[in-house]
């Protein structure tokens, strides 16, 4: 087999409590998990079940309270060099232009301006934003910026490109068509991707694996999903389809316990 592109093995992540000042909780626990190249593996659970806090590891954000990283087969020291990160929460910057925007990264690494114009106008055009370079942030829609943050996160070629939700805040036509746009440009290169979501449905018709985290405190995986449907996928269509209905029963029988805890305990925690 080849080499992982990322390996988590035995990874524990322990915070200092903000409610409780002086006491620490931990919340992931003996989580280990691969990403082969090329592979889209998706993370699902509760709410504050610790998915992020597996991305920033991955990231390397983030520096585990004990266990290891390893990317392609290298320790990861730092940042993770040869990952792209999409985040949930807007990532453009305001004052710069849509194509100024996914400019910048290839500017931070000192590509000349020339060139890096020609590629990120050749990635507006790809995420069917070809004519709009020239608008800033506030005069895009929803969609219209988070087909700029992908642009922005795929100029720069990243070997690993790490997902955060990217799509929750999306009404449900815009978030079909975002999704069937990233796995068209994933059929493309064959990125490794690693994918987080709150959303079960999403999760299978994307993905060629499906881990599932406990509740926390202390989550650990409970269930590793392989999603054996055919490529290429459109996912609205795949969604009738028998197997995915299979499979979303399989995955939801362990994940639902997993969700009423967690349900419960934010209810505590707002009591």
């Amino acid at each position: 087999m080849s080499t992982p592109a990322i390996e988590l093995q035995d990874i524990a992540c322990t915070f200092i409590s903000k409610e409780a000042p002086g006491q620490r909780y931990t919340a992931v626990d003996q989580v280990s998990l691969t990403v082969g190249a090329g592979e889209f593996v998706s993370v699902v659970g509760p709410t504050g079940c610790g998915k992020s806090t597996l991305l920033n590891v991955a990231a390397g954000l983030l520096e585990p309270s004990r266990g290891s990283v390893h990317i392609f087969g290298q320790p990861l020291q730092g940042i993770n060099r040869r990952a792209g990160y999409m985040f949930q929460a807007e990532s453009l910057m305001p004052w710069r232009t849509g194509l100024a925007n996914v400019m910048a990264g290839l500017e931070f690494r000192q590509v000349p301006e020339d060139q890096a114009r020609a590629q990120a106008e050749d990635w507006l055009r790809r995420v069917g934003l070809g004519g709009f370079g020239d608008r800033y942030p506030h005069q895009m829609s929803g969609g219209m910026r988070k087909r700029t943050s992908l642009a922005q996160t795929l100029v720069l070629d990243p070997d690993i490109i790490l997902m955060d939700e990217p799509f929750s805040a999306l009404d449900i036509q815009t978030r079909q068509l975002m999704e069937n746009e990233v796995l068209q440009l994933w059929a493309q290169k064959k990125k490794a991707v690693l994918f987080i979501t709150h959303d079960l449905d999403e999760a299978i018709a994307m993905s060629d694996r499906v881990v599932v985290l406990s509740a926390g405190p202390a989550a650990r995986p409970i269930g590793d999903f392989v999603i054996d449907m055919p490529r290429p996928r459109d996912v609205a269509e795949v969604k009738m389809m028998p197997r995915f209905l299979e499979l979303h029963a399989a995955i939801w029988a362990v994940l639902r316990e997993e969700v009423l805890k967690g349900y419960r305990q934010q209810l505590a925690k707002a009591a």
